[in-house]
């Protein structure tokens, strides 16, 4: 028997509020990027670090040769001991990328640059995710981490297997991974009918 006002906890997920973004949330977010002086770039990198489930030093980190856009396709080159893939883009991501790459000099190595043509900081992603956030009026903080959050709930939810979440977002320990199908709503449809 548990005292009262003693909270069982049967690991970690239970000791954090919600630390990722629903669907709806992240197209606000994505339509917020798009205001602002840096809009074409912004909305694409936001779109590319859920899309893909970056973290942000993968991100910023990523270079135009990781790019094949005749073949929609981008080289994911995972950090932290995370398997890397290639992976597809989709129409809308492939035609954000576009529009941002006619923006920029492309006698640079880096796919998401600075103002002064350089590859974006870790600080400067932190500080475009939260400004997006902010426009978007969500009521809570957006940082990166919660993108790659998102995709990998997004995809828990669209009934996809852990296997094939945990090789998309490059985890090499399924635990990791687990948290995403084992939270998902949509497992849960149907049970009161």
């Amino acid at each position: 028997m548990v005292e009262e006002g003693v909270q069982l906890v049967v690991d970690g997920h239970d000791r954090q509020g919600r630390d990722f973004l629903t669907p709806s949330e992240i197209t606000q977010l994505l339509d917020a990027a798009k205001k602002g002086r840096h809009g074409v770039r912004d909305h694409a990198l936001l779109l590319t670090m859920y899309r893909h489930g970056y973290r942000v030093s993968e991100l910023c980190e990523a270079t135009l040769n990781d790019l094949s856009l005749g073949e929609a396709h981008i080289w994911v080159r995972r950090k932290k001991g995370s398997m890397s893939t290639q992976q597809p883009i989709e129409g809308d991501e492939l035609r954000a990328l576009r529009r941002y790459l006619r923006t920029r000099s492309l006698n640079q190595r880096w796919l998401f640059l600075s103002e002064r043509d350089g590859p974006l900081t870790r600080n400067a992603v932190y500080y475009l995710v939260t400004r997006a956030g902010e426009k978007a009026g969500l009521p809570f903080t957006v940082h990166p981490h919660m993108l790659r959050h998102s995709c990998g709930y997004y995809l828990a939810n669209k009934g996809y297997d852990l296997r094939l979440i945990q090789d998309y977002l490059g985890h090499r320990n399924p635990t990791h991974t687990a948290r995403y199908t084992r939270t998902a709503s949509a497992r849960f449809h149907g049970l009161w009918s």
